[in-house]
Protein backbone atom coordinates (compact mmCIF):
# COMPACT_ATOMS: atom_id res chain seq x y z
CA UNK A 1 0.00 0.00 0.00
CA UNK A 2 1.21 3.31 -0.50
CA UNK A 3 1.48 5.99 2.12
CA UNK A 4 -0.98 8.30 3.00
CA UNK A 5 1.05 11.47 1.51
CA UNK A 6 2.16 9.31 -1.57
CA UNK A 7 -1.64 8.18 -2.29
CA UNK A 8 -2.83 12.04 -2.02
CA UNK A 9 -0.10 13.52 -4.45
CA UNK A 10 -0.91 10.60 -7.27
CA UNK A 11 -4.67 10.99 -7.10
CA UNK A 12 -3.73 15.15 -7.69
CA UNK A 13 -1.82 14.00 -10.18
CA UNK A 14 1.58 15.49 -9.05
CA UNK A 15 2.73 12.03 -9.11
CA UNK A 16 1.81 8.98 -12.04
CA UNK A 17 3.22 5.02 -11.83
CA UNK A 18 5.87 5.15 -13.99
CA UNK A 19 6.43 2.08 -15.85
CA UNK A 20 9.31 3.40 -18.21
CA UNK A 21 9.71 6.02 -20.89
CA UNK A 22 11.88 6.16 -24.13
CA UNK A 23 12.82 7.27 -27.16
CA UNK A 24 11.79 6.07 -29.92
CA UNK A 25 10.00 5.87 -33.43
CA UNK A 26 6.09 6.16 -33.59
CA UNK A 27 5.34 2.69 -35.20
CA UNK A 28 1.39 3.05 -35.49
CA UNK A 29 -1.54 5.83 -37.36
CA UNK A 30 -1.36 8.56 -38.20
CA UNK A 31 2.34 9.87 -36.89
CA UNK A 32 3.73 7.06 -38.32
CA UNK A 33 7.35 7.20 -38.60
CA UNK A 34 7.56 10.61 -36.47
CA UNK A 35 10.20 10.67 -33.58
CA UNK A 36 8.39 10.60 -30.09
CA UNK A 37 9.31 10.24 -26.52
CA UNK A 38 6.97 7.58 -24.73
CA UNK A 39 5.59 7.66 -21.00
CA UNK A 40 3.82 4.78 -20.26
CA UNK A 41 1.51 4.61 -17.07
CA UNK A 42 1.27 2.06 -15.10
CA UNK A 43 -2.34 0.66 -14.56
CA UNK A 44 -5.57 -0.42 -16.47
CA UNK A 45 -8.13 -2.38 -16.11
CA UNK A 46 -9.58 -2.54 -19.58
CA UNK A 47 -8.15 -6.17 -19.61
CA UNK A 48 -7.36 -6.94 -23.50
CA UNK A 49 -6.59 -10.75 -23.58
CA UNK A 50 -3.97 -9.51 -26.55
CA UNK A 51 -2.64 -6.75 -24.81
CA UNK A 52 0.92 -6.44 -25.31
CA UNK A 53 2.25 -4.56 -22.30
CA UNK A 54 -0.11 -6.55 -19.57
CA UNK A 55 2.69 -6.10 -17.33
CA UNK A 56 1.43 -2.51 -17.35
CA UNK A 57 -1.80 -3.79 -15.54
CA UNK A 58 -1.23 -3.55 -12.11
CA UNK A 59 -0.39 -0.28 -10.84
CA UNK A 60 1.27 -1.19 -7.98
CA UNK A 61 4.11 -2.46 -9.77
CA UNK A 62 5.24 0.99 -10.62
CA UNK A 63 6.70 3.29 -9.14
CA UNK A 64 4.47 6.60 -8.18
CA UNK A 65 7.13 9.02 -10.10
CA UNK A 66 7.44 13.15 -9.37
CA UNK A 67 5.96 14.73 -12.73
CA UNK A 68 8.07 17.33 -12.68
CA UNK A 69 10.97 14.53 -12.80
CA UNK A 70 9.03 12.81 -15.64
CA UNK A 71 8.57 15.93 -17.52
CA UNK A 72 12.44 17.22 -17.19
CA UNK A 73 13.14 13.47 -18.51
CA UNK A 74 10.88 13.96 -21.28
CA UNK A 75 12.49 17.62 -22.52
CA UNK A 76 15.60 16.25 -22.78
CA UNK A 77 15.11 14.08 -25.96
CA UNK A 78 12.25 15.74 -28.11
CA UNK A 79 9.17 18.05 -29.20
CA UNK A 80 6.65 15.55 -29.06
CA UNK A 81 5.49 13.28 -26.07
CA UNK A 82 3.11 10.20 -26.35
CA UNK A 83 1.70 9.38 -23.03
CA UNK A 84 0.44 6.09 -23.07
CA UNK A 85 0.01 2.45 -20.59
CA UNK A 86 -1.95 0.88 -19.32
CA UNK A 87 -4.64 3.01 -19.25
CA UNK A 88 -3.27 6.64 -19.33
CA UNK A 89 -6.94 8.14 -18.03
CA UNK A 90 -7.22 6.32 -15.33
CA UNK A 91 -5.16 9.11 -13.63
CA UNK A 92 -5.55 12.90 -13.30
CA UNK A 93 -3.23 14.44 -16.71
CA UNK A 94 -4.20 17.77 -15.54
CA UNK A 95 -1.04 18.61 -14.13
CA UNK A 96 1.47 16.44 -16.32
CA UNK A 97 0.57 17.69 -19.48
CA UNK A 98 0.28 21.53 -18.22
CA UNK A 99 3.60 20.88 -17.48
CA UNK A 100 4.81 19.67 -20.46
CA UNK A 101 3.41 22.03 -22.96
CA UNK A 102 4.93 24.70 -20.48
CA UNK A 103 8.17 23.37 -22.18
CA UNK A 104 6.75 23.80 -25.10
CA UNK A 105 6.24 20.14 -25.97
CA UNK A 106 3.64 18.72 -28.41
CA UNK A 107 1.92 16.30 -26.15
CA UNK A 108 -0.06 13.08 -27.63
CA UNK A 109 -2.43 10.43 -25.91
CA UNK A 110 -3.17 6.59 -26.71
CA UNK A 111 -6.28 5.81 -25.06
CA UNK A 112 -9.07 3.36 -24.82
CA UNK A 113 -11.12 6.07 -23.83
CA UNK A 114 -12.78 4.37 -21.16
CA UNK A 115 -12.53 6.73 -18.74
CA UNK A 116 -13.26 10.85 -18.31
CA UNK A 117 -10.76 12.57 -20.58
CA UNK A 118 -8.02 15.03 -18.08
CA UNK A 119 -5.12 16.91 -19.33
CA UNK A 120 -4.90 19.06 -22.56
CA UNK A 121 -3.95 17.72 -25.82
CA UNK A 122 -2.60 18.31 -29.45
CA UNK A 123 -3.76 15.10 -30.52
CA UNK A 124 -5.61 12.50 -29.18
CA UNK A 125 -5.96 8.38 -30.47
CA UNK A 126 -8.83 6.70 -29.47
CA UNK A 127 -8.16 3.34 -29.34
CA UNK A 128 -11.78 1.66 -28.49
CA UNK A 129 -12.24 -1.37 -26.68
CA UNK A 130 -15.19 -4.05 -26.41
CA UNK A 131 -14.97 -4.75 -23.03
CA UNK A 132 -15.13 -1.00 -21.50
CA UNK A 133 -16.26 1.40 -24.22
CA UNK A 134 -15.25 4.79 -24.25
CA UNK A 135 -17.31 7.87 -22.89
CA UNK A 136 -18.70 10.84 -24.69
CA UNK A 137 -15.68 13.19 -24.36
CA UNK A 138 -13.10 10.59 -25.95
CA UNK A 139 -15.28 10.24 -29.20
CA UNK A 140 -15.91 13.99 -29.21
CA UNK A 141 -12.29 14.94 -28.90
CA UNK A 142 -10.24 12.41 -30.79
CA UNK A 143 -8.00 13.22 -33.60
CA UNK A 144 -7.99 9.11 -34.34
CA UNK A 145 -9.71 6.09 -34.66
CA UNK A 146 -7.44 3.19 -34.03
CA UNK A 147 -9.34 0.01 -33.99
CA UNK A 148 -7.38 -3.30 -33.34
CA UNK A 149 -8.74 -5.96 -35.78
CA UNK A 150 -8.01 -9.31 -34.29
CA UNK A 151 -11.05 -11.49 -35.88
CA UNK A 152 -13.89 -10.68 -38.47
CA UNK A 153 -15.84 -9.12 -36.06
CA UNK A 154 -14.11 -6.69 -35.41
CA UNK A 155 -15.01 -4.82 -38.61
CA UNK A 156 -18.34 -4.35 -36.96
CA UNK A 157 -17.26 -2.78 -34.31
CA UNK A 158 -14.88 -0.58 -36.37
CA UNK A 159 -17.71 0.70 -37.87
CA UNK A 160 -19.72 0.95 -34.45
CA UNK A 161 -17.07 2.77 -33.38
CA UNK A 162 -17.03 5.11 -36.15
CA UNK A 163 -20.52 6.03 -36.13
CA UNK A 164 -20.21 7.61 -32.40
CA UNK A 165 -16.82 9.09 -33.30
CA UNK A 166 -16.71 13.31 -34.29
CA UNK A 167 -16.57 13.53 -37.81
CA UNK A 168 -12.94 15.21 -38.35
CA UNK A 169 -11.40 11.74 -36.57
CA UNK A 170 -9.16 9.97 -39.20
CA UNK A 171 -10.03 6.42 -39.16
CA UNK A 172 -7.47 3.78 -39.06
CA UNK A 173 -7.69 -0.56 -38.84
CA UNK A 174 -4.34 -2.17 -37.58
CA UNK A 175 -4.25 -5.70 -37.44
CA UNK A 176 -3.50 -7.34 -33.60
CA UNK A 177 0.07 -8.11 -34.06
CA UNK A 178 -0.64 -12.17 -33.51
CA UNK A 179 -3.08 -12.27 -36.23
CA UNK A 180 -1.24 -10.13 -38.48
CA UNK A 181 -0.70 -12.43 -41.29
CA UNK A 182 -4.54 -13.91 -41.17
CA UNK A 183 -5.89 -10.00 -40.69
CA UNK A 184 -3.99 -7.60 -42.64
CA UNK A 185 -5.25 -8.79 -46.16
CA UNK A 186 -8.48 -8.62 -44.89
CA UNK A 187 -7.92 -5.11 -43.72
CA UNK A 188 -6.37 -4.13 -47.03
CA UNK A 189 -9.41 -5.50 -48.77
CA UNK A 190 -11.61 -3.66 -46.73
CA UNK A 191 -9.87 0.19 -46.67
CA UNK A 192 -10.01 -0.70 -50.76
CA UNK A 193 -13.83 -0.79 -50.37
CA UNK A 194 -13.91 1.09 -48.02
CA UNK A 195 -12.11 4.28 -48.34
CA UNK A 196 -12.94 6.39 -45.48
CA UNK A 197 -10.68 4.12 -43.24
CA UNK A 198 -6.60 3.89 -43.56
CA UNK A 199 -4.11 1.11 -42.99
CA UNK A 200 -2.29 1.20 -39.71
CA UNK A 201 1.08 -1.59 -39.35
CA UNK A 202 3.02 -1.56 -35.93
CA UNK A 203 5.97 -0.58 -37.89
CA UNK A 204 8.03 -0.19 -35.02
CA UNK A 205 7.73 -4.12 -33.98
CA UNK A 206 8.99 -4.54 -37.86
CA UNK A 207 11.48 -2.14 -37.11
CA UNK A 208 12.66 -4.39 -33.94
CA UNK A 209 12.55 -0.93 -31.78
CA UNK A 210 10.78 0.08 -28.70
Amino acid sequence: MLQKETQLAVEKGEMLPLMEEFYTIQGEGYHTGTAAYFIRIGGCDVGCHWCDVKESWNAELHPPTNTDIIVANAKKYADTVVVTGGEPLTWDMTLLTSKLKAQNLKVHIETSGAYEVSGTWDWFCLSPKKNKLPVQSAYDIANELKVIIYNKHDFIFAEEQAAKVNPNAILFLQPEWSKKEEMTPLIVDYVMNNPKWRVSLQTHKYLNIP
